[in-house]
Parts: C-alpha cells; structure tokens; sequence
C-alpha cells in the first residue's frame, strides 16, 4: 500500500494513533452487552457538544452518504417539495438524490466558486415554492467554500418551513456547526473528515420536528433513520451495530473535546490562512471568488496554466505530498488540499507549501 509523508487529501484524513487503538479490542456483541449501549450514549453525548444541539443523533454504519440517503427517503414521498439550494458539486447532487426518491425539486443555483449571499432570492424562492424540505451543503468540499447558515435558518423559521437539511460532512468539528441555533431539523457527518476517521460511520442529529415527519413517512431500509428513534430505549438497533467503529468515533470526538472545540476551530482557521497566503505568495491562484466565504477545512486552488493535473499529481507524490483533484466542471482544473482534523497540523502545512513551492520552480 502507497503511503505518503504529507497527506493533504481533504477525506478520509490521517488517522491519529488514539482512533486506531480503538480497533486493536475484541469486543463483545453489540446486540447483547449493555457496555456498548454505554458506549453509543457517552459518544451521542459528545456528538452533541460537537454539534451544539440537545436533538438525539443517530450513530449508524456506513460512510457518510449514508446519512444523506437515509434523511432524504425517512423524510419524503414521492411529490414533496424540496428546495434545493446549490452552490457546487454536492449541492446539485443532493437536488438529484431528492428528485430520484420521486420528490418535486426545485434547485435555486449559484456559481460553483460560490457562497449564497442573496437571501433576498432565497426567501423568494421559499415563499413561492413552500417546500416541504430545503437543502444545503455547509462546506462544499470540491470548492472549497462554506455556506452562511443562520439566515437560512431565520427564512425557514419564517415561513413554517417543515425541514432544513444540511450536510456538515467535512465542516463539522472543523468550524462552528450551531445546529439548534440555525434551525436545523437533519444535520448530517461522516466520520473521515475532521473527526479524523476512517470511512465507516455517518451520523444524523434529528430534531423533534424531523421525528414527526420520519414516523409518518415509515420508510423501512438499511438506512431508515426510524429504527433509531427507539433504538437507545429498548436497546434493540435495526442491524448489528459496529462496535469498533462507534468505539473509534468515540475515541475521535473525544481528541476533539479534550483539546476544547474553540481551540479545536481556531486552530482550523490559522491553518487555513497559512494555507492560502502561502498559496498566494507562490503565485497560487485560490479558485473560491472574491467575496465568497472560503472553508476553514479544505482550500481549492487553481492548477496553474499550462500544467496537466495528471502530471501536477505524479510530480506531488513523487515529493511526498498527496492532494486531492476535483470534481465537476472544476475535475482536471483545480486541486485541493485538506487540512482538516489530524491535518490540521501547521508544521504539515509548511512542507506541503514547500512541495508547492517546488513545483512552480
């Protein structure tokens, strides 16, 4: 297996030496030792604090596309409104899901270098098409942005709005997530991003609202959120849960609180402007445009003219570092580096910025 010595990749991440211990156990089974019930509602706790949220959140098997699957199908019939809003790659992907699970989609769409900064078209758009559900990506990964939530929240407050959906897959833990605060009724994580995991858990904050709303859809399936409603209670889970995998998310979310969330996002911040003046000091164009709000947890970048993005990656492993590319009409065109999590680590920063540096000489 290839390895690399600056791994920059914005997901799955390095993952530190207290997660991967978390494997090295012979644990029990789930179903029949009320240790890993413990386990699930220490770790929900956490998660919570993470999230800055009192709803229950759902702990479930499967990388985080689960979780954006499952919300949408435990959520919606066939006809339900849904407005999308768009800002890049996952955002017009998640319009996609909805309308393949029989939805009426309706994507209100922004440049992929993007932030949604016209809420005035916003609260038109919800005034007009009252959706039963909105959707929003929180840091569009291959772009590289994050999206501005609290007035979404207010806009969805006014209007009665039954459900706003948000996937905080590679912001949360990396940048304020304030899901009560911002009105958010399904907030959705995956585990290889900044709680610096393997690909193997998603997770669901479900607000009483979506609760409602999951009981009366009664969708049954591998990712039906439902099951989870009951799940602690009558310590019963819909399938085997994954021991190992919950006891790693544990031990992440822990490394997270242990350092102290405020820490934890400032350090994501400074990194990030390291990042990004040291791109720019390079001759490094950033690809998010002016005015756009730019991640604390992933920087896109331009490949500089000229340059192939196969040659540009062969010549970065070849020194150590691994990036990522993108994806979309950015694929071939911009690369991107993760400092996320365990990444988020500046005397990594400063070797990938010399690779960097080496590969414009």
């Amino acid at each position: 297996m290839e390895t690399y010595p600056i791994p920059m990749v914005p997901g799955p991440v390095r993952v530190p030496e207290a997660v991967l211990q978390a494997y090295a156990v012979d644990y029990g089974s789930p179903d029949l030792e009320t240790e890993y019930l413990d386990l699930y509602n220490r770790t929900e706790q956490m998660l919570q604090t993470i999230l800055a949220t009192r709803n229950r959140v759902t702990i479930q098997t499967g990388e985080g596309m689960l979780a954006l699957w499952g919300a949408l199908k435990s959520c919606l019939r066939p006809g339900d409104r849904v407005l999308s809003i768009a800002t890049g790659v996952f955002g017009y992907g998640v319009g996609d899901l909805a309308r393949s699970v029989g939805a009426e989609v309706c994507t209100l769409g922004f440049g992929y270098d993007q932030t949604v900064s016209d809420w005035a078209a916003v609260e038109k758009a919800v005034a007009e098409f009252k959706p039963k559900m909105i959707t929003i990506i929180h840091c569009e990964t291959p772009s590289g942005t994050l999206n501005p939530l609290a007035e979404l929240g207010a806009i969805k407050r006014k209007y009665n709005v039954p459900l706003l959906y948000v996937d905080a897959v590679a912001s949360l833990a990396g940048a304020p997530v304030l899901t009560d605060d911002w009105g958010i009724d399904l907030l959705l994580g995956g585990s290889q991003k900044a709680l610096s995991m393997p690909p193997c858990m998603s997770l669901v904050a479900v607000s009483p609202k979506a609760w409602e709303v999951i009981e009366d859809v009664n969708y049954a399936g591998y990712d039906a959120l439902k099951p989870f409603s009951t799940a602690q209670r009558d310590f019963y889970f819909p399938y085997t849960p994954y021991w190992h995998g919950t006891a790693a998310l544990y031990a992440g979310a822990k490394l997270i609180l242990d350092e102290g969330l405020e820490k934890v996002f400032a350090r994501h911040a400074a990194v990030a402007e390291q990042c990004r003046s040291g791109l720019q000091e390079l001759g490094y164009e950033l690809f998010p445009a002016a005015g756009a709000i730019s991640a604390p947890t992933v920087t896109a970048v331009k490949l500089p003219g000229g340059m192939d993005w196969a040659d540009f990656d062969r010549r970065a492993r070849a020194k150590g570092l691994v990036v990522g590319g993108s994806y979309g009409p950015m694929a071939g065109k911009v690369f991107r580096l993760g400092h996320m999590g365990s990444q988020a680590d500046p005397e990594l920063m400063a070797r990938a910025l010399e690779v960097l540096k080496q590969l414009r000489d």
